[in-house]
């Protein structure tokens, strides 16, 4: 808890991986991928109860063993391509509320294809939340974006063209203003912000900034191995 407030994350991991098949489960610097947020939620001081939601046992037994709860096996139509984030978080909350009675004030997706968070990232960004509770409903982890959207093209048939005609074409990326992109080391909201907004990304949301090193998911082989070449750099696989 928090200030007397329950927390809970949430850990999608569905079997199906189309970019690298058994991702959550591949080996990473000796752990399978999906440990490593489990890990994280457990080195928490404010969470109450990490929730693994998949559609394997052998994800469900993994998880398990690594000290999270597995609540069920998620229906088959919730672990499809088109499945999103918040319709797994909805489907977790709503058996917590209904089948266990359970409720929790917070609620955080912590998805497993990043797992390169720091030791203070999830209870940093809860603690800001909570100070903030007044004037925001959800925070998000950003990190700054190198390949700039000014500078990106959109190929056809024809010339290329610029992907985002809107933005001045400034091939130094230090004239441009720095944008951000949502890295998945931490979605928080307040619970019923979330079920009612049906998203992580409720209007009052606000941020918390990530380091360079940290701004890789897992979606394929080539981010795979250069997540297990940074934790190995610096010295982050225990």
């Amino acid at each position: 808890m928090i200030n007397g407030k329950s927390v809970i994350a949430i850990i999608p991991a569905r079997a199906g991986s189309k970019g690298l098949p058994g991702k959550n489960i591949k080996l990473l610097c000796g752990k399978p991928l999906i440990a490593w947020s489990i890990e994280a939620g457990l080195g928490s001081n404010y969470i109450d109860e990490i929730a693994v939601s998949t559609d394997s046992n052998e994800i469900a037994t993994i998880a398990r063993d690594f000290g999270a709860s597995i609540p069920f096996i998620r229906p088959t139509h919730l672990a499809t391509d088109s499945a999103t984030s918040f319709d797994v978080a909805k489907h977790t909350i709503e058996f917590y509320e209904y089948e266990l009675n359970k409720n929790y004030y917070y609620t955080i997706l912590l998805e497993p294809t990043s797992p390169l968070r720091e030791k203070t990232d999830i209870d940093s960004m809860l603690e800001k939340l909570e100070a903030l509770h007044e004037n925001f409903d959800a925070i998000i982890s950003l990190g700054e974006v190198h390949e700039h959207p000014s500078i990106m093209k959109r190929i056809s048939t024809g010339p290329i063209e610029s992907f985002c005609a809107e933005l001045p074409p400034n091939g130094r990326r230090q004239d441009n203003e720095i944008a951000y992109f949502p890295y998945g080391v931490g979605y928080i909201s307040k619970t019923q912000t979330l079920k009612y907004e049906k998203t992580f990304y409720p209007l009052r949301t606000t941020y918390y900034l990530i380091q360079r090193h940290q701004c890789f998911e897992v979606d394929d082989i080539y981010d795979f191995v250069s997540i297990e070449a940074i934790m190995n750099f610096f010295g982050s696989t225990n």
